[in-house]
């Protein structure tokens, strides 16, 4: 029996509330690190959040989609489980390195910037 349609449904429901859930999580308390970075101009924190949230959907809901195209044949219940966890571990790898990474140049660039003011 092949079980990749059942993979694939589990696998797409479970990033889908991942991804969805953790956007809303980062968006909503990234508002007020970006306003802490910018406190002069709340309106462009507000642009700047949400572009961070638009890029971040589409990168990792592309991944994830790009990742059920690299499965390959799955025949038992146990590779179901198998291939659900090391996949849906790679997305929330990726999904922490992003998030620390966007921390990090946001906070470089602030910071080069007000230094640039002295």
């Amino acid at each position: 029996m092949n079980y990749n349609i059942i993979a694939y449904s589990i696998y797409g429901l479970l990033m889908s509330v991942v991804i969805i859930r953790v956007g809303t999580i980062c968006y909503r308390n990234g508002n007020v690190f970006v306003a802490s970075l910018m406190p002069d101009n709340l309106e462009l924190c507000t642009y700047i959040n949400k572009v961070l949230l638009a890029g971040y959907y589409l990168v990792n809901l592309g991944y994830s989609v790009y990742m059920i195209s690299t499965w390959t044949a799955i025949t038992t219940p146990h590779d179901v489980i198998s291939n659900i966890a090391s996949h849906a571990g790679q997305i929330i790898m990726l999904l922490a390195a992003l998030h620390y990474i966007n921390i990090a140049g946001l906070q470089l660039l602030f910071n080069k910037q007000s230094l640039s003011k002295f």
